[in-house]
Protein backbone atom coordinates (compact mmCIF):
# COMPACT_ATOMS: atom_id res chain seq x y z
CA UNK A 1 0.00 0.00 0.00
CA UNK A 2 1.37 3.43 -0.93
CA UNK A 3 2.06 6.01 1.74
CA UNK A 4 -0.91 8.16 2.73
CA UNK A 5 -0.48 11.76 3.84
CA UNK A 6 -2.71 14.62 4.90
CA UNK A 7 -2.12 18.37 4.91
CA UNK A 8 -4.37 20.38 7.21
CA UNK A 9 -5.10 24.11 7.39
CA UNK A 10 -7.44 25.75 9.89
CA UNK A 11 -9.24 29.04 9.46
CA UNK A 12 -12.53 30.87 9.41
CA UNK A 13 -15.35 29.55 7.29
CA UNK A 14 -15.05 32.33 4.70
CA UNK A 15 -11.30 31.76 4.34
CA UNK A 16 -11.57 27.99 3.82
CA UNK A 17 -14.45 28.35 1.37
CA UNK A 18 -12.48 30.90 -0.62
CA UNK A 19 -9.60 28.42 -0.83
CA UNK A 20 -11.95 25.70 -2.09
CA UNK A 21 -13.27 28.09 -4.73
CA UNK A 22 -9.72 28.92 -5.81
CA UNK A 23 -8.91 25.22 -6.21
CA UNK A 24 -12.10 24.65 -8.21
CA UNK A 25 -11.07 27.39 -10.65
CA UNK A 26 -7.51 26.08 -11.04
CA UNK A 27 -7.47 24.01 -14.24
CA UNK A 28 -3.93 22.84 -13.52
CA UNK A 29 -4.66 21.41 -10.09
CA UNK A 30 -2.85 18.09 -9.53
CA UNK A 31 -5.42 15.25 -9.46
CA UNK A 32 -3.47 13.43 -6.74
CA UNK A 33 -4.39 16.15 -4.23
CA UNK A 34 -8.01 15.91 -3.13
CA UNK A 35 -9.36 18.75 -0.97
CA UNK A 36 -12.30 18.88 1.39
CA UNK A 37 -13.55 21.50 3.85
CA UNK A 38 -15.72 21.12 6.91
CA UNK A 39 -16.72 22.61 10.23
CA UNK A 40 -14.44 21.87 13.15
CA UNK A 41 -17.48 21.23 15.37
CA UNK A 42 -21.23 21.80 15.30
CA UNK A 43 -21.02 24.35 18.10
CA UNK A 44 -18.32 26.31 16.21
CA UNK A 45 -19.86 26.83 12.74
CA UNK A 46 -17.44 29.60 11.74
CA UNK A 47 -14.32 27.54 12.48
CA UNK A 48 -13.41 25.36 9.52
CA UNK A 49 -10.61 23.01 8.52
CA UNK A 50 -9.27 22.34 5.03
CA UNK A 51 -7.85 18.86 4.51
CA UNK A 52 -5.75 17.76 1.54
CA UNK A 53 -5.34 14.02 1.00
CA UNK A 54 -2.34 12.65 -0.91
CA UNK A 55 -1.25 9.09 -1.81
CA UNK A 56 2.41 10.09 -1.44
CA UNK A 57 4.71 12.22 0.70
CA UNK A 58 4.01 15.89 -0.11
CA UNK A 59 6.85 17.98 -1.42
CA UNK A 60 7.50 21.70 -1.33
CA UNK A 61 5.50 22.17 -4.53
CA UNK A 62 2.45 20.55 -2.90
CA UNK A 63 2.50 22.72 0.21
CA UNK A 64 3.19 25.78 -1.93
CA UNK A 65 0.18 25.00 -4.14
CA UNK A 66 -2.11 24.67 -1.12
CA UNK A 67 -0.76 27.83 0.50
CA UNK A 68 -1.33 29.69 -2.78
CA UNK A 69 -5.07 28.98 -2.54
CA UNK A 70 -5.25 31.56 0.23
CA UNK A 71 -5.19 35.08 -1.19
CA UNK A 72 -3.17 36.47 1.68
CA UNK A 73 -1.90 35.42 5.09
CA UNK A 74 -2.11 31.65 4.46
CA UNK A 75 -2.70 29.67 7.63
CA UNK A 76 -0.16 27.29 9.07
CA UNK A 77 -0.11 23.96 7.25
CA UNK A 78 0.21 20.74 9.24
CA UNK A 79 1.62 17.72 7.39
CA UNK A 80 1.14 14.23 8.77
CA UNK A 81 1.73 10.69 7.59
CA UNK A 82 -1.28 8.44 8.03
CA UNK A 83 -1.40 4.75 8.92
CA UNK A 84 -1.07 2.34 5.97
CA UNK A 85 -4.67 2.38 4.79
CA UNK A 86 -6.29 3.45 1.55
CA UNK A 87 -6.05 7.26 1.47
CA UNK A 88 -9.40 7.75 -0.28
CA UNK A 89 -11.11 5.50 2.22
CA UNK A 90 -9.65 7.53 5.06
CA UNK A 91 -11.17 10.70 3.67
CA UNK A 92 -14.66 9.16 3.91
CA UNK A 93 -14.50 7.46 7.29
CA UNK A 94 -16.74 8.61 10.08
CA UNK A 95 -19.61 9.50 7.74
CA UNK A 96 -22.82 9.57 9.75
CA UNK A 97 -26.05 8.29 8.19
CA UNK A 98 -27.86 10.75 5.94
CA UNK A 99 -31.61 11.22 6.27
CA UNK A 100 -33.18 13.16 3.42
CA UNK A 101 -36.79 12.84 2.42
CA UNK A 102 -37.55 9.14 2.52
CA UNK A 103 -33.89 8.21 2.07
CA UNK A 104 -31.65 6.75 4.74
CA UNK A 105 -28.05 6.44 3.53
CA UNK A 106 -25.51 4.73 5.76
CA UNK A 107 -22.28 2.77 5.73
CA UNK A 108 -22.50 -0.96 6.57
CA UNK A 109 -21.31 -0.05 10.08
CA UNK A 110 -24.80 1.29 10.79
CA UNK A 111 -27.99 -0.79 10.82
CA UNK A 112 -30.77 -0.17 8.30
CA UNK A 113 -33.51 2.28 9.20
CA UNK A 114 -36.53 0.92 11.02
CA UNK A 115 -38.67 3.85 9.86
CA UNK A 116 -41.76 2.81 7.92
CA UNK A 117 -41.46 3.83 4.27
CA UNK A 118 -37.73 4.62 4.46
CA UNK A 119 -35.63 3.99 1.35
CA UNK A 120 -32.51 2.36 2.71
CA UNK A 121 -29.17 2.37 0.86
CA UNK A 122 -25.83 1.16 2.24
CA UNK A 123 -22.73 2.82 0.78
CA UNK A 124 -19.35 1.83 2.28
CA UNK A 125 -16.29 4.03 2.31
CA UNK A 126 -14.36 2.90 -0.74
CA UNK A 127 -11.81 3.82 -3.36
CA UNK A 128 -14.27 6.16 -5.07
CA UNK A 129 -15.77 9.41 -3.84
CA UNK A 130 -19.54 9.23 -3.78
CA UNK A 131 -20.87 10.05 -0.37
CA UNK A 132 -19.38 13.51 -1.02
CA UNK A 133 -20.22 16.57 1.03
CA UNK A 134 -23.09 15.62 3.29
CA UNK A 135 -24.99 18.76 2.37
CA UNK A 136 -24.89 18.19 -1.40
CA UNK A 137 -25.73 14.51 -1.12
CA UNK A 138 -28.63 15.08 1.23
CA UNK A 139 -29.88 17.98 -0.89
CA UNK A 140 -29.90 15.88 -4.06
CA UNK A 141 -31.75 13.09 -2.28
CA UNK A 142 -34.32 15.48 -0.87
CA UNK A 143 -34.97 17.07 -4.26
CA UNK A 144 -35.21 13.66 -5.94
CA UNK A 145 -37.87 12.72 -3.40
CA UNK A 146 -39.67 16.01 -4.06
CA UNK A 147 -39.61 15.37 -7.80
CA UNK A 148 -41.20 11.97 -7.29
CA UNK A 149 -43.86 13.33 -4.94
CA UNK A 150 -44.74 16.03 -7.48
CA UNK A 151 -45.45 13.40 -10.11
CA UNK A 152 -42.33 13.68 -12.25
CA UNK A 153 -42.20 10.79 -14.72
CA UNK A 154 -38.73 9.33 -15.37
CA UNK A 155 -37.94 6.55 -17.82
CA UNK A 156 -34.27 7.18 -18.62
CA UNK A 157 -31.69 8.32 -16.04
CA UNK A 158 -28.05 9.45 -16.34
CA UNK A 159 -25.79 10.04 -13.33
CA UNK A 160 -22.67 11.93 -14.44
CA UNK A 161 -19.72 11.71 -12.04
CA UNK A 162 -21.41 8.89 -10.14
CA UNK A 163 -18.54 7.95 -7.78
CA UNK A 164 -20.06 5.18 -5.67
CA UNK A 165 -23.32 5.11 -7.64
CA UNK A 166 -25.38 6.57 -4.82
CA UNK A 167 -27.55 9.04 -6.74
CA UNK A 168 -28.18 6.57 -9.54
CA UNK A 169 -29.31 3.99 -6.97
CA UNK A 170 -31.57 6.53 -5.27
CA UNK A 171 -33.22 7.53 -8.54
CA UNK A 172 -33.75 3.87 -9.44
CA UNK A 173 -35.48 3.24 -6.13
CA UNK A 174 -37.89 6.09 -6.89
CA UNK A 175 -38.42 5.10 -10.53
CA UNK A 176 -37.81 1.33 -10.51
CA UNK A 177 -38.87 0.78 -14.15
CA UNK A 178 -36.46 3.36 -15.57
CA UNK A 179 -33.25 2.37 -17.28
CA UNK A 180 -30.18 4.08 -15.84
CA UNK A 181 -26.65 4.93 -16.97
CA UNK A 182 -23.89 5.97 -14.58
CA UNK A 183 -20.52 7.39 -15.58
CA UNK A 184 -17.34 8.60 -13.95
CA UNK A 185 -13.93 9.72 -15.12
CA UNK A 186 -12.17 7.38 -12.65
CA UNK A 187 -11.90 3.72 -13.83
CA UNK A 188 -11.88 2.45 -10.24
CA UNK A 189 -15.56 3.39 -10.05
CA UNK A 190 -16.62 0.46 -12.22
CA UNK A 191 -15.84 -2.13 -9.57
CA UNK A 192 -17.04 0.14 -6.77
CA UNK A 193 -20.43 0.74 -8.40
CA UNK A 194 -20.85 -2.95 -9.22
CA UNK A 195 -20.08 -3.97 -5.63
CA UNK A 196 -22.41 -1.33 -4.19
CA UNK A 197 -25.16 -2.30 -6.65
CA UNK A 198 -24.94 -5.91 -5.50
CA UNK A 199 -25.07 -4.81 -1.85
CA UNK A 200 -28.23 -2.81 -2.48
CA UNK A 201 -30.06 -5.17 -4.83
CA UNK A 202 -29.58 -2.96 -7.90
CA UNK A 203 -29.49 -4.98 -11.12
CA UNK A 204 -26.69 -4.26 -13.58
CA UNK A 205 -27.64 -4.38 -17.25
CA UNK A 206 -28.99 -2.32 -20.11
CA UNK A 207 -32.73 -2.81 -19.78
CA UNK A 208 -35.56 -1.25 -17.82
CA UNK A 209 -34.88 -1.27 -14.10
CA UNK A 210 -31.17 -1.93 -14.69
CA UNK A 211 -27.99 0.15 -14.40
CA UNK A 212 -25.20 0.41 -16.97
CA UNK A 213 -21.82 1.78 -15.87
CA UNK A 214 -19.22 3.43 -18.11
CA UNK A 215 -16.07 5.53 -17.83
CA UNK A 216 -16.42 8.93 -19.46
CA UNK A 217 -15.35 12.54 -19.16
CA UNK A 218 -18.61 14.49 -19.34
CA UNK A 219 -21.17 13.11 -21.81
CA UNK A 220 -18.87 12.80 -24.84
CA UNK A 221 -19.01 9.02 -24.77
CA UNK A 222 -20.50 6.54 -27.26
CA UNK A 223 -22.53 4.62 -24.67
CA UNK A 224 -23.96 7.74 -23.07
CA UNK A 225 -24.83 9.17 -26.47
CA UNK A 226 -26.42 5.92 -27.67
CA UNK A 227 -28.73 5.86 -24.64
CA UNK A 228 -29.84 9.50 -25.07
CA UNK A 229 -32.07 11.39 -24.66
CA UNK A 230 -32.46 11.34 -20.88
CA UNK A 231 -35.41 12.73 -18.99
CA UNK A 232 -33.41 12.94 -15.74
CA UNK A 233 -29.73 13.83 -15.62
CA UNK A 234 -27.91 14.03 -12.27
CA UNK A 235 -24.56 15.75 -11.73
CA UNK A 236 -23.13 16.27 -8.24
CA UNK A 237 -19.67 17.42 -9.31
CA UNK A 238 -18.09 20.92 -9.28
CA UNK A 239 -19.23 24.32 -10.48
CA UNK A 240 -16.60 24.68 -13.20
CA UNK A 241 -17.45 21.42 -14.96
CA UNK A 242 -21.18 22.10 -14.52
CA UNK A 243 -20.83 25.39 -16.39
CA UNK A 244 -18.72 23.81 -19.10
CA UNK A 245 -21.17 20.94 -19.59
CA UNK A 246 -24.35 23.04 -19.73
CA UNK A 247 -24.81 22.87 -23.51
CA UNK A 248 -23.79 19.22 -23.66
CA UNK A 249 -26.39 18.45 -21.01
CA UNK A 250 -29.01 20.34 -23.01
CA UNK A 251 -28.26 18.12 -26.01
CA UNK A 252 -28.50 15.01 -23.84
CA UNK A 253 -31.83 15.81 -22.17
CA UNK A 254 -35.19 15.51 -23.87
CA UNK A 255 -37.24 18.76 -24.15
CA UNK A 256 -39.18 18.93 -20.90
CA UNK A 257 -36.56 16.78 -19.19
CA UNK A 258 -34.87 17.52 -15.89
CA UNK A 259 -31.35 18.06 -14.57
CA UNK A 260 -30.34 18.04 -10.91
CA UNK A 261 -27.11 19.92 -10.22
CA UNK A 262 -24.99 20.04 -7.08
CA UNK A 263 -21.41 20.55 -5.93
CA UNK A 264 -21.45 24.35 -6.18
CA UNK A 265 -21.11 26.90 -3.42
CA UNK A 266 -23.52 29.82 -3.12
CA UNK A 267 -20.91 32.16 -4.57
CA UNK A 268 -20.89 30.04 -7.73
CA UNK A 269 -24.65 29.70 -8.15
CA UNK A 270 -25.17 32.75 -10.33
CA UNK A 271 -22.66 31.58 -12.93
CA UNK A 272 -24.13 28.07 -13.02
CA UNK A 273 -27.71 29.30 -13.36
CA UNK A 274 -26.73 31.76 -16.09
CA UNK A 275 -25.02 29.02 -18.11
CA UNK A 276 -28.07 26.75 -17.91
CA UNK A 277 -30.48 29.55 -18.68
CA UNK A 278 -28.52 30.25 -21.86
CA UNK A 279 -28.55 26.52 -22.65
CA UNK A 280 -32.35 26.44 -22.54
CA UNK A 281 -33.20 25.43 -18.96
CA UNK A 282 -35.42 27.13 -16.40
CA UNK A 283 -35.35 26.76 -12.63
CA UNK A 284 -38.04 24.49 -11.14
CA UNK A 285 -36.79 24.07 -7.59
CA UNK A 286 -33.90 25.08 -5.40
CA UNK A 287 -32.67 23.87 -2.04
CA UNK A 288 -29.80 25.29 0.00
CA UNK A 289 -28.33 22.78 2.41
CA UNK A 290 -25.70 24.46 4.55
CA UNK A 291 -23.59 26.42 2.10
CA UNK A 292 -24.44 24.26 -0.89
CA UNK A 293 -27.26 25.09 -3.35
CA UNK A 294 -28.88 22.20 -5.19
CA UNK A 295 -30.66 23.16 -8.41
CA UNK A 296 -33.57 21.41 -10.12
CA UNK A 297 -33.83 22.67 -13.70
CA UNK A 298 -36.04 21.71 -16.62
CA UNK A 299 -35.23 22.00 -20.31
CA UNK A 300 -37.69 24.22 -22.16
CA UNK A 301 -39.93 22.39 -24.60
CA UNK A 302 -39.48 25.08 -27.26
CA UNK A 303 -36.38 27.18 -27.85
Amino acid sequence: MADSWKITARGRKRTIQAALLAQDENDDWHPDIVLSGREVAEDRPQDWVLEAWLPRKPGKADTKAIAALFARNPPELTVEKLPPQDWLTLSQQGVEPIRAGRFYIHTPDFPPSDRIGAIDLAIPASQAFGTGQHETTAGCLALLDTMKRRGTVVRNIADIGTGTGLLAFAAMRLWPLAKATASDIDPVCIGVVEDNAAMNGIRMGSGAGELTMTIADGVNNPLLQTREPYDLLLANILAGPLVGLSRDFACSVVPGGHVLLAGLLQAQERAVRRAYRHAGFHLVGRLVNGDWPILWLRRRRTE
